[in-house]
């Protein structure tokens, strides 16, 4: 089972929409695919399900709750993990609780279960895809201690260039003392504009300093926005179209 986590301690870089988008394309491909939403905010779990991810349970909240108070637990794993409107794609989703469980998790030492959780459903995907929120908290340190891949998105802000270097160092430790068999995978230019001078320059800056930018970068357009309201990834709403495609090119290049 391949496990990919997309991660950034910057906000509004486009994780969310990477991960659903790619574990779509994935799920297209005719892989079993997982979504797990570890932001409290729910946003995968919004686009996935739409107005049913305010009320849906069993939730991640619960699944928290099991390892916090052992009395109660009774439910399988599995048992938190939802069929979506899309064939082959499931999620765990997110609930806003999740916030405030934060501290206790942390304090009990709970940073390993996520990874234990996979091992269990090891046989039920092929692919698991791990959206984070934007700190790196107990959540994402869970997701990158459980993955194997790791999947940076930038979106070509100088904010985000000063912060990337650091944030690579921090998945480089966390391999060291966490998870051997972590990688980053690559860094995912989000929101490229082709014809802007300042995207293009920041892009190649990157690349001469020899970071593992992936060759396929994903368009701005204003389809998101519409892919986001309809809850529909854009991989469904128009296969045709360019970003859907772009989309599709960058799973497709990523390692099997």
């Amino acid at each position: 089972m391949k496990k990919r986590v997309v991660f950034n301690q910057k906000g509004g870089v486009g994780k969310s929409t990477i991960t659903v988008n790619l574990a779509a394309a994935a799920a297209q491909a005719g892989k079993r695919v997982l979504v797990i939403d570890l932001d409290p905010q729910g946003n995968a779990s919004r686009y996935l399900l739409g107005d049913a991810a305010t009320s849906i349970e069993p939730h991640l909240g619960g699944f928290f709750d099991q390892l916090l108070n052992y009395s109660l637990y009774a439910k399988d794993s599995g048992d938190f993990i939802h069929a979506t409107p899309f064939d082959n794609l499931y999620v765990l989703p997110s609930h806003p609780s999740i916030a405030e469980q934060q501290n206790k998790l942390e304090a009990r030492y709970k940073i390993y279960k996520l990874r234990e959780t996979l091992a269990e459903l090891e046989d039920r995907f092929d692919e698991v895809w791990i959206d984070t929120p934007p700190a790196l908290n107990f959540f994402t340190l869970s997701a990158l201690i459980a993955a194997s891949g790791c999947l940076i998105p930038f979106d070509c802000d100088a904010f985000s260039r000063q912060a990337l270097l650091g944030l690579i160092e921090r998945v480089d430790e966390i391999r060291a003392d966490h998870n051997a068999a972590l990688k980053i995978e690559g860094i995912v230019v989000n929101q490229f504009q082709p014809r802007a001078n300042l995207p293009q320059r920041m892009v190649s800056e990157l690349q001469e300093q020899g970071l593992p930018v992936l060759t396929q970068f994903l368009s701005a357009s204003v389809k998101i926005r519409e892919s986001h309201e309809r809850a529909l990834p854009v991989v469904y709403m128009d296969a045709k179209h360019k970003l859907a495609n772009e989309f599709a090119a960058l799973y497709a290049a990523l390692p099997a």
